[in-house]
């Protein structure tokens, strides 16, 4: 059957089209214009893309911003990261660098004339004790002193009287035996105010506390008015200028080790600096249970400024002298499953400026992109990193602040939705 489709009226005013028609056509109409809303929105959105991309990678903040935050600028450095030994120790110094003061001879403390952390120079007297006995010893000295005058007198005129057979030569002979003794006796108790650092002159009972060596006072263990024994340490100096390490290296790792190899250590408490050394000796016994052989390492005076003996450390023993490309850990950062570093784009310093409208304060933006790495080895405070893409040369990377960098980038890419 053949069906007229011009026989079927389609005014709307007309009876043949009735009101459920009408409502029908009206809702198929608001369809149309709200998929057409739609679609104009996919359009918007999809033109704005780009620049939601653009707004993923990177971040600017003013002056303001930037000296709040505390951000902090660097550059990719070189730095030997693996095949290494890992080992830890502490700092000392050679035992004659280290030295702890007692006394000879007991007495009470008359004086303390420094403080912990003092530097002193060899033969400064830290303190005076007080001690009757070297009161005796120094008559002992003036005694034999004047005897000795006189039997020298003695022994000349002895030896004359002797010569010419005046007089027997038994008298010389226990003259000179008298000579003798009271040199001895003299010599004696010089030798004895020398140690205790008294002067053979005058007479006096205080006995300096001199310091064997320079360096610096550390703890001191006595105070005025009390008793120092003899064997017991009265100050502690130390001289930091020839600080080296003693690392504790396991059996297993023992044949790859060797004088001269450079070593790369950073303090436990200040992971972040990182200090350079080399292995000057090897112990040939174990010390300890734990079956590990100290190792040695000399650092130089310059990078040993700062340290005192008993730090503890962490060590790479480096094995070979390969390097790679590296930053400190905190400038690496992870968004999602990627890894980034930022990077201080200057361009974008000059074009603030120039969008400033004249008469107007303008307070200054930098800016900064998030570049794509790929990491490696961790160590020491520092990680390996690969670029995804090339970077400019000698670009400047953010060591500190990246962090809060990816935060502000994230809140910015909401915000911006």
């Amino acid at each position: 059957m053949k069906i007229n489709l011009t026989a079927i009226p389609i005014a709307i005013g007309s009876k043949a089209f009735s009101q459920s028609s009408q409502r029908r056509l009206a809702y198929s109409l608001l369809l149309i214009a709200y998929s057409g809303i739609l679609i104009s929105c996919n359009e918007k959105k999809t033109e704005e893309k780009p620049e939601e991309e653009k707004s993923q990678t990177e971040v600017a903040l003013n002056e303001s911003q930037y000296k709040t935050v505390g951000i902090e600028t660097g550059f990719v450095e070189d730095r030997n990261l693996n095949k290494v030994i890992k080992a830890n120790g502490y700092t000392t110094v050679p035992p004659q660098n280290s030295a702890e003061v007692s006394t000879l001879i007991g007495g009470t403390v008359k004086d303390i004339f420094v403080l912990e952390g003092t530097y002193v120079n060899k033969g400064k007297v830290l303190a005076t004790i007080q001690n009757l006995e070297v009161i005796e010893m120094q008559e002992d000295y003036h005694s034999a002193t004047a005897n000795i005058e006189y039997l020298q007198l003695e022994y000349n005129r002895q030896k004359t009287l002797s010569d010419e057979n005046v007089n027997p030569r038994k008298i010389f002979q226990e003259v000179k035996s008298k000579l003798t003794a009271e040199r001895a006796r003299a010599q004696a108790a010089k030798n004895k105010l020398e140690a205790l650092h008294v002067s053979t002159k005058g007479s006096t009972s205080l006995v300096p506390i001199v310091s064997p060596i320079s360096g610096y006072v550390g703890k001191i263990s006595i105070a005025k008015g009390a008793y120092a024994q003899t064997g017991v340490a009265l100050f502690e100096v130390v001289d930091n200028s020839q600080m080296h390490l003693d690392l504790n290296v396991y059996e297993k790792d023992l044949g790859s080790i060797s004088v001269g190899q450079v070593i790369d250590f950073v303090l436990t408490n200040q992971s972040n600096k990182s200090i350079k050394g080399k292995i000057f000796g090897i112990n040939k016994s174990f010390s300890n249970e734990s079956k590990t052989v100290a190792v040695h390492a000399k650092i130089e005076p310059a990078d040993a400024k700062g340290l005192i003996p008993g730090m503890y450390v962490s060590a790479n023993i480096n094995i070979t002298n390969a390097t790679v490309p590296a930053v400190p850990k905190d400038a690496v950062v992870r968004n999602a499953e990627k890894y980034f570093v930022y990077i201080q784009e200057e361009e974008h310093e000059e074009h603030e400026e120039e969008k400033a409208a004249p008469g107007k304060p303008h307070e200054h933006e930098i800016h900064f992109k998030a570049v794509e790495v790929i990491p490696g080895t961790t160590d020491l405070g520092f990680t390996e990193i690969k670029f995804v893409d090339k970077i400019p040369p000698h670009a400047k990377i953010v060591t500190k602040g990246a962090f809060y960098l990816l935060s502000a980038m994230k809140g910015g890419g909401e915000h911006s939705h």
